[in-house]
């Protein structure tokens, strides 16, 4: 993959909301939003609370459906490209297994597994080897702060910290063409945030294409090749 492909192309995307509390009323939140994600390059969703951005990354991600337009992932993997604004479950599952990952801001996992199990399961999905996938979830976990001793335990009992440094390592562990964070930061410390920057660089130096959403100022100017202004999108 050259650092110039584009690898998430979206064009002409519309969403809207039916208020089915208020006689099905029509809530047009977004529409006309076109951009573009090349390889190698953090692109930053920006604008007021409320305008859109995690709408937007619910689209790509294929937990939203679009009312309108495409939303284009050609991530150069064996299935070609996709269009996940018009795919079926099962073909959005795939994009998700073998070219995009989330993180979230919340950890989101099956109670009593232990953490570095939630962390390597990704990798394990892939098909990497269970001591290899464990060795790269305890490195990631280290990297991130998170003590051996809880390594072991189910991140349900973790802090609200620790369980994001949990979720960020799960996030980033496998290595996928196109990345979506949103607010990864939130709740961390600066010594954290500075090595979540830094994992974004590692990604951007290996040509991953990212989609974020960082409310951080500081972090958001340090991360972001593009910032894309939402409320345009209104």
């Amino acid at each position: 993959m050259t650092m110039t492909q584009t690898v998430l192309s979206v064009s002409d995307v519309e969403k809207n909301f039916t208020m089915h509390l208020q006689g099905g009323t029509r809530l047009n939140v977004l529409r006309n939003v076109n951009f573009e994600v090349h390889a190698g390059e953090c692109v930053v969703l920006g604008g007021a609370s409320g305008a859109g951005k995690s709408s937007i990354l619910k689209m790509v991600y294929g937990n939203y459906a679009a009312a309108g337009g495409s939303i284009v992932l050609d991530a150069g993997t064996a299935g070609g490209a996709v269009d996940l604004a018009i795919a079926d479950p099962r073909r959005v599952l795939a994009a998700r297994r073998d070219s995009m990952g989330y993180v979230s801001q919340f950890l989101r996992c099956v109670p009593r597994v232990p953490a570095i199990s939630v962390v390597a399961e990704p990798l394990l999905e892939r098909g990497v080897g269970a001591d290899e996938a464990r060795d790269r979830a305890a490195a990631l976990l280290t990297q991130l702060g998170i003590p051996e001793r809880l390594w072991t335990l189910p991140p349900a009992t973790f802090s609200g910290g620790e369980q994001q440094r949990v979720n960020i390592a799960r996030g980033f562990i496998a290595e996928l063409p196109m990345l979506l964070l949103d607010e990864p930061t939130a709740s961390l410390d600066s010594r954290n945030r500075d090595v979540v920057v830094d994992l974004i660089a590692e990604k951007r130096a290996k040509g991953v294409a990212m989609l974020g959403i960082f409310h951080d100022v500081e972090v958001r100017e340090r991360v972001a090749d593009r910032i894309i202004d939402v409320e345009a999108f209104a």
